[in-house]
């Protein structure tokens, strides 16, 4: 079950895409746990008419999981991840349009409001046979299938991936014989995984087909031939991670800006886009290998690169360029511990790696000094950055090293433990565990205040819309608005009077404002949660 915040959230995204009885079905689950189709009706107090026509909306926009239960039955569960991620639709029309021009933006988000469809229905509701445009919607089309921007509906994506792991641990255990221990728990543990990745990874290899042939599954090594067309009996939906690597690489294009020059984040950018191609998700922890003559490649031609560096003569060639920047990404001047966690690539030899993990721990680690900062000052975020280089340290000690009276740390440590931003370790001198002979030392979990943190900002999230909806609702907007969406009205908008002229530009700068806060917002949720799951493998 999902805390208070996030189901807050959840209800009020649903409500806001799918209405208000949808909602109550979603509020439900999410207050109550996995129910039977009985159970939620009663629950919700709602027709079965209607909660069955939820629930399929539901489940064709992949929100609901469903299993079957013990005794036979089926029940559902809500899906938190997918509700959450329908933040960032807008974002991910926007990058199929950047990649693949209007039509792919308009495939994309087609099947953003369909959940999943087949490519009949797309190019049906897009471009009808016979038309002009049918070419360009196809080529599209096939070009987000090839390059994984869509991905095949199947049936194992509408059963919690939970159900699964649990049922084949289940599985391996079984076969083990007597007491188990704890390497053989392990043993199965990760022949349960592997084996949930692997149907994962077959169940998704069919979507292409060879021309006057059945569907054919392709294989990792595979390549796709230009003969493939994407197969028309397959239900496509969108593949939220690979639009996801390109979030994330903004964010660390961003990140090495903020950190040196645009010309450190052009060549970045350029190392990722060298190795874009075999990005699928987020999870890797680095990037594949690839040179620096690659990473040249990818340079735009109206680079600037030369007026980053100290350069003894005006014209070098860009091999030598992006050979520095990368070095200086790398930090080689700097070969310690230190300067390899604040590395963007490893560069070594011949071989160019962008180092994912290391750069996820340093963005969590800057949105928790950016709240620290926020709510103790400059001494707050002093305090944090000694725990996180010194480790386990008690309250003299951090006294000495931060530079801080004694009277004024116990306070400040005492404020931030209460929000969980550190955390305190009780070390006994003796079994009685006497308080006056225990030692209290300080430490910074980095779990535990992320997973606080993202609490609070799921519910500056649900803030902000609740806002938008209060600025929305009231009486003066709601009747210009009403008026704006006439026919005559939207044509001209001269019809409309100073005053509700002035109305309509001052309600459209608050919605503004408060989308951006919204984007801001959710941007640092992307960094805690999306990027917390690669940055604690590399913890």
């Amino acid at each position: 079950m999902a805390d208070a915040d996030t189901a807050n959230v959840c209800v009020q995204i649903i409500r806001s895409h799918f209405g208000k009885l949808t909602s109550t079905v979603v509020s439900v689950l999410l207050s109550r746990g996995r129910l039977s189709f009985p159970q939620i009706v009663r629950y919700s107090v709602l027709k079965p008419r209607t909660v069955r026509a939820a629930i399929l909306a539901l489940v064709q926009h992949n929100v609901l999981w469903h299993a079957t239960s013990d005794d036979g039955g089926e029940i559902f569960e809500v899906n938190t991840d997918e509700c959450l991620t329908r933040l960032r639709f807008g974002k991910y029309v926007w990058l199929a349009e950047q990649h693949f021009g209007a039509a792919g933006g308009s495939i994309v988000q087609l099947i953003l409001d369909h959940g999943k469809l087949r490519p009949p229905y797309i190019m049906s509701q897009l471009a009808p046979r016979g038309s002009k445009q049918s070419a360009v919607y196809s080529q599209a089309l096939h070009g987000l299938v090839t390059a994984s921007y869509l991905k095949p509906s199947t049936v194992l994506s509408h059963v919690s991936p939970r159900d699964k792991r649990i049922r084949y641990e289940a599985e391996e255990k079984a076969k083990i014989a007597g007491f188990p221990t704890a390497k053989e728990l392990r043993e199965a543990r990760e022949v349960a995984e592997a084996r949930l990745k692997r149907e994962e990874a077959e169940a998704e290899k069919v979507g292409l087909k060879a021309k006057g042939h059945i569907a054919s599954r392709l294989t990792k090594r595979a390549k796709v031939s230009e003969d493939d067309v994407v197969d028309d009996d397959i239900y496509f939906r969108v593949n939220y991670d690979k639009f996801n690597v390109h979030v994330r690489n903004k964010l660390f294009e961003a990140a090495a800006r903020e950190r040196f020059n645009d010309g450190a984040a052009t060549v970045l950018r350029a190392a990722l886009k060298a190795t874009e191609s075999k990005q699928k998700t987020i999870v890797d922890i680095r990037s594949d290998s690839t040179t620096a003559a690659n990473v040249s490649l990818q340079l735009e031609d109206d680079h600037e690169l030369a007026s980053g560096l100290a350069l003894k003569t005006k014209k070098s060639k860009d091999i030598t360029l992006v050979k520095s920047y990368l070095a200086m990404l790398a930090f080689v001047d700097n070969p310690t511990p230190a300067g390899r966690a604040s590395s963007f690539v490893s560069f070594s030899g011949s071989k160019v790696y962008v180092e994912f993990g290391i750069i996820a721990s340093r963005l969590r680690r800057r949105v928790l000094e950016a709240v620290t900062r926020e709510r103790h000052g400059d001494d707050g975020v002093r305090v944090l950055r000694l725990l996180f280089d010194s480790g386990k340290v008690d309250e003299k000690q951090v006294s000495k090293l931060a530079m801080i009276a004694p009277k004024d740390v116990r306070p400040l440590l005492s404020a931030m433990s209460s929000e969980s931003l550190i955390s305190i370790q009780e070390v006994p001198k003796s079994a009685d565990r006497n308080p006056t002979r225990t030692f209290y030392l300080w430490y910074v979990d980095l779990s535990k205040a992320s997973s606080v943190l993202l609490g609070n900002l799921y519910k500056t999230l649900h803030n902000i819309n609740a806002r938008k909806q209060a600025e929305t609702g009231e009486a003066g907007v709601r009747a210009v608005l009403e008026k704006r969406e006439r026919s005559d009205v939207s044509q001209d908008e001269g019809l409309l009077t100073r005053n509700e002229r002035e109305v309509l530009r001052e309600w459209e700068g608050k919605i503004e404002k408060l989308t951006i806060l919204e984007a801001r917002v959710e941007e640092a949720v992307f960094i805690l949660k999306d990027l917390g799951r690669l940055s604690n493998g590399e913890e």
